[in-house]
């Protein structure tokens, strides 16, 4: 049966138990007993379905894993215990020594240190490109390259990369395509409906909204999870809890709705901004004068929660608009219904080489806003505690 994206996110992937409750039970257990030594043998062996361990089966990480495939248009998902979790997970399950990723300038820092610090250790190598520039991705081209990795919109400046020409590219030298939807979710984009092979996600965004949980996952076609990603995940145990599992799902009831809200009050906070004195440069793919505007409103429903903008005078200008705020979080931590504040380039991007982070134009003026759902003209009255004493940039 084919539902709307609402009913899914508020129903899919949860089955009653024989106590017919009516929101989806918990189960925090660390093993499962079994009706008998051969059913054990038979479950363990992998000839006969079932739970097993907590580690890797758990009906409530399952319920949490099914409606999220649903929710993204996936055959199948895996969660883990945070949204790194995923990313390395999908590493170590695809990639060896000899091999060679793309990655996207504009992604989290932490996912860039991943790429350049932890995996070269093992002989991966990851050659770093401009997100919105498709001819650089193709230059970058080897033989022995596997992945291609990409946030879109990216973190922080909301630069938007074109899905359907990346996917295209990597599937004519047989790679695949992986795109982290963080800023997004399935209630704006669903990029494996433009090509993408596997979809990676920070639950602990978005998904859950309430700024509650750790979380990952990682949305695909079975095979390629279940042959390769699965397997680390057992073995390793990178695993997502029950409990948060469990919160993930009420998070999942309320996203479509959630995200209409947030990209609504970003869209207006950007426009404010724009045209505050002290503000010298805002970065918001909604508003019709970003460079990839037009592609956003063809990729996207919306343009999401996050916006960024630069004050002149560097870092001391951009903490003090940081400081002086009253009712904003001042947090790294993004996705929450409360309207969270920081400074990107000494926070999320804080380990990035200076080189690096200049090319991917984290300048120290830079501030990040997650929109929040707060009334707008009360995160206006914020902000302006400290931009109203910079010195106008016009």
């Amino acid at each position: 049966m084919t539902r709307g994206e609402d009913t899914t996110g508020l129903r899919a992937g949860w089955e009653r138990t024989p106590e017919q409750e009516h929101s989806e039970a918990i189960f925090p257990t660390s093993s499962f007993t079994f009706r008998s030594a051969a059913e054990a043998a038979a479950r363990f062996g992998g000839e006969e379905s079932g739970n097993i361990y907590s580690r890797f089966t758990n009906p409530t990480v399952r319920a949490f894993e099914t409606r999220l495939a649903a929710m993204e248009g996936g055959e199948r998902a895996i969660g883990t215990a945070s949204g790194m979790a995923a990313i390395l997970s999908l590493c170590m399950g695809l990639l060896r020594t000899g091999d060679h990723v793309i990655c996207s300038l504009g992604v989290f820092g932490t996912t860039a240190s991943l790429f350049a610090n932890q995996l070269s250790r093992f002989g991966v190598t990851t050659d770093f490109v401009s997100p919105t520039d498709v001819e650089a991705w193709a230059r970058a081209m080897r033989p022995e390259t596997k992945l291609l990795f990409l946030e879109t919109p990216s973190n922080p400046l909301t630069e938007v990369a074109d899905i359907r020409a990346l996917a295209d590219l990597a599937h004519a030298h047989d790679a695949r395509l992986v795109v982290d939807n963080c800023f997004c979710t399935s209630a704006l984009q669903r990029p494996l409906d433009w090509g993408a092979d596997i979809v990676s996600h920070s639950a602990t965004k978005y998904l859950d909204g309430q700024g509650r949980c750790v979380g990952g996952a990682l949305v695909g076609d079975a095979d390629t999870l279940d042959r390769y990603v699965f397997p680390f995940l057992r073995t390793a145990g990178p695993t997502m809890s029950p409990f948060n599992a469990w919160v993930f799902l009420k998070g999942l009831e309320t996203l479509n709705l959630r995200m209409r809200a947030h990209s609504d009050q970003a869209a207006a906070l950007a426009e404010w901004l724009r045209s505050h004195p002290a503000v010298s440069r805002v970065f918001y793919s909604g508003l019709a004068d970003h460079p990839q505007h037009d592609l956003a409103a063809r990729q996207q429903k919306a343009f999401g929660g996050i916006v960024s903008f630069e004050v002149a005078g560097g870092r001391a200008a951009a903490w003090e608009v940081i400081d002086r705020t009253e009712m904003l979080s001042i947090t790294a931590n993004l996705g929450d219904v409360r309207t969270t504040i920081t400074h990107p380039a000494s926070t999320t991007h804080g380990r990035v080489p200076v080189d690096q982070r200049e090319a991917m134009g984290i300048r120290e003026g830079l501030v990040r806003i997650s929109v929040g759902l707060e009334d707008l003209a009360d995160i206006q009255t914020d902000l302006d505690r400290g931009l109203s004493r910079l010195k106008p940039t016009n």
